[in-house]
């Protein structure tokens, strides 16, 4: 067992309730046989001892109720040379000052005092206690009601660091007296090296070898930077870099304040900056725009450094061009804000395909019906009507997000604007002339054709509602060389060889707020009702997806050219597709023909199933495609025809559902149908629209004319058969 000497601290209880301070008492000076063992208890636990008295301080307890009373005795303690270590401080105590203000006043006069704030309340935030008390590791918190341990560990703790502390201050006396007698040594060793007149050439000589150093490494320096007098603010020197930034020579500048020359748009900043280096303070990345002759501005990050030459006081300045940075975060921000806005659109647009498809079919279902109220048959039109603009409209927001189905194939994309072009002339109108210019020797590129379609005419559309009578929209199709230089005039550009489709209008223009959020969806400045504001961003999602990207340039009053910029394919080119005309499908035909349909969509499961079974199919329905597995093993028919969607719940897909049946039924034809899936554009290569797989929402004459389709489809049109 260890013997050691017991330090006994003071420590003072600032409480307006005189319990606390009995409390307090009872746990750190015991008096009772009783509570005296219990606490002793507690100190070997809390200390892991078996005679913790011998190796812990003992403490001399005094007790004030108000704050100023406590403030008093914390004075005459230190007037008589017994200080106390420790106060135990009570946030409430009416009247008078409150345990914060307490606080405050004491460590004006005696900052090394250990204090602990004691509250059963919310009365402070911590934040709040520090704007008012400062930081301070000499504070910390106690929560009532106490616990014993938590108090012990505290006093302890803490008068042993306020002792640690006085030593510390002792020591560090100590050190400033060994520091002042070192000084003095060294002023000694000053003064003896200053009597040694004879390498005063030598030093000499090191310093015309610094300053051309300097010179060299000011001149070459590919920041701009610039030596001012700190007083005048004339320039001295500049180098070449900086002579490039503010647009004007050499000679322009020295001599010369940059107040003198309007070389500064907010002078105000630099000014601050600027006394800031005369106290000898430096300056590091300042924001400083910075206007170049022709009116331009730079933003700069500017850096000050007080230096003196010769015998003169000046400043060395460094101003970092930071516009293209500034440019390019701000490209990279509206990409990732417009793919945001994608995802978002890609969600609603699923959901709403199944909606739309089960508003429109049960609406085609009743307007089949004989003998309908005329009345009834215009509400049912009028519900087909928005039922198919709302599909349209899905149908741009899948293609703003690059979330829909695409066949691509090689095309010339000459092709495509000669074979539209007739029906742009009649969507223009009369009043506008639109001409079309197709350079000679076009390299192909890799695309969908109906996007192409999509892109040109929501361009032209956009050019004509710009435009005005007699204006002129011209169409061009031309290769284009991107170097590097071009390539940073959009975030998404990069350098090569590309096949540039653009549309030019001589109407109203924009200005800079207006391009920055021109394709944004739903953003429009056509009055209500004359646009959706989807054209142009679809446009932008359209040319994402297929590996390219849109430019705009305009200026108010001068017109608009958009540029959608898209990679060459080097694959022979492919005929463009045509026309398909839909059959009426004859009803009651196919009594012989069994069709298992998987869709989880409740709604939507029975009206297809209705429409089939009024085609003469029959129909085996499943909710997903566990409970299609189960209806597959357990009906005595065969199944022609599986009609499943691309998604459904509990872990089983409809490409997972297909593959498991054309494994056991070679025979077995499959249709997909989707609103919009991840997986269905993972096997967008592998799905034919029309033949096996038909994007929600569809008409249910499309639909029963693509069931007849697939049963005379090849067995290589289903997707799985072939990538299982």
């Amino acid at each position: 067992m260890r013997s050691e000497s017991i330090e006994t601290y003071r420590l003072l209880i600032i409480d307006d309730n005189p319990t606390i301070h009995a409390d307090i008492k009872k746990i750190l000076c015991p008096e009772a046989e009783p509570e005296a063992e219990q606490l002793t208890d507690e100190e070997k636990a809390l200390f892991a001892s078996e005679s913790p008295s011998a190796n812990v301080s003992c403490f001399h307890i005094d007790s004030a109720f108000q704050g100023r009373d406590g403030l008093g005795m914390v004075q005459e303690a230190a007037g008589n040379g017994k200080p106390y270590a420790l106060a135990f401080v009570d946030v409430r105590m009416p009247p008078g000052w409150d345990g914060v203000e307490t606080i405050r006043h004491i460590w004006k006069r005696f900052p090394d005092l250990q204090v602990v704030i004691c509250t059963a309340y919310s009365d402070h935030s911590w934040m709040e206690i520090i704007q008012q008390l400062g930081h301070s590791d000499n504070l910390v918190i106690l929560k009532k009601p106490f616990d014993n341990i938590e108090v012990l560990q505290l006093a302890h703790a803490m008068t042993k660091k306020w002792d640690l502390t006085r030593q510390a201050r002792v020591r560090m006396d100590n050190l400033d007296e060994q520091v002042r007698a070192r000084t003095q040594e060294l002023s000694q060793a000053n003064q003896e090296l200053q009597a040694e007149v004879q390498k005063r050439a030598e030093i000499e000589c090191a310093m015309r070898a610094s300053e051309e150093r300097f010179e060299r490494a000011f001149r070459a320096a590919a920041v701009p930077m610039a030596i001012l007098h700190s007083h005048t603010r004339l320039m001295i020197d500049v180098n070449d870099s900086f002579v490039a930034l503010v647009g004007r020579s050499r000679a322009e500048l020295v001599g010369h304040s940059l107040e003198d020359l309007r070389a500064l748009s907010e002078p105000a900043p630099f000014n601050a900056a600027l006394q800031d280096v005369r106290q000898g303070k430096p300056v590091r990345n300042l924001k400083c725009p910075v206007r170049r002759r022709v009116e331009e501005i730079r933003e700069t990050l500017l850096s000050m450094e007080p230096v003196i030459l010769g015998s003169e006081d000046c400043v060395l300045l460094a101003m970092h061009d930071v516009t293209d940075q500034i440019e390019l975060e701000a490209q990279l921000r509206q990409s990732q804000k417009m793919d945001a806005v994608g995802q978002l659109a890609a969600g609603v647009a699923h959901d709403f395909n199944n909606l739309l498809t089960i508003i429109g079919g049960y609406t085609s279902l009743q307007m089949s019906r004989d003998n309908l109220d005329a009345g009834l048959a215009y509400a049912l039109q009028q519900v087909k009507l928005a039922a198919d603009r709302a599909a349209a409209l899905t149908k741009q927001l899948l293609a703003f997000s690059r979330k829909q189905v695409m066949r691509r194939k090689p095309l010339q994309l000459a092709a495509v604007v000669q074979h539209i072009h007739p029906m742009l002339v009649r969507m223009v109108g009369e009043s506008i002339v639109l001409e079309s210019h197709c350079q000679p020797g076009l390299l192909p590129v890799f695309a969908d054709e109906h996007c192409l379609e999509q892109i040109i005419m929501n361009l032209v559309v956009n050019a004509r509602d710009a435009s005005s009578n007699g204006d002129v929209i011209r169409i061009r199709a031309d290769m284009a060389e991107v170097n590097e230089n071009d390539a940073r005039r959009c975030h998404d550009a990069r350098a090569g060889r590309f096949v540039c489709l653009s549309v030019q209008d001589g109407g109203i223009g924009m200005d800079t707020s207006l391009l920055n959020r021109v394709f944004e969806p739903f953003f429009t400045t056509k009055q209500a009702g004359k646009g959706t504001g989807l054209g142009l961003s679809t446009v932008y999602g359209i040319a994402r997806q297929h590996e390219g990207w849109v430019e705009v340039a305009s200026k108010a009053g001068q017109g608009s050219t958009f540029s959608v910029f898209l990679p060459p394919s080097d694959k022979p080119v492919e005929p463009l597709s045509q026309l398909l005309v839909e059959k009426p499908v004859p009803v009651g035909a196919n009594t012989s023909r069994t069709i298992l349909l998987a869709e989880d969509e409740s709604a939507l499961r029975e009206l297809v199933a209705t429409t089939l079974e009024r085609q003469g199919y029959k129909v085996l329905q499943a909710a997903d495609g566990v409970e299609a597995m189960r209806v597959w093993r357990e009906t005595g028919t065969p199944i022609d025809l599986l009609v499943t969607d691309m998604v459904m719940p509990n872990g089983i897909s409809g490409a997972e559902l297909a593959r498991t049946l054309l494994k056991e039924s070679q025979t077995l034809k499959v249709l997909y149908i989707s609103g919009y899936s991840t997986e269905v554009l993972e096997n967008s290569e592998m799905l034919a629209e029309g033949k096996n797989f038909l994007p929600k929402p569809f008409s249910f004459q499309k639909f029963l004319s693509t069931v007849e389709q697939s049963f005379i489809a090849e067995s290589g049109n289903h997707v799985c058969s072939a990538h299982a």
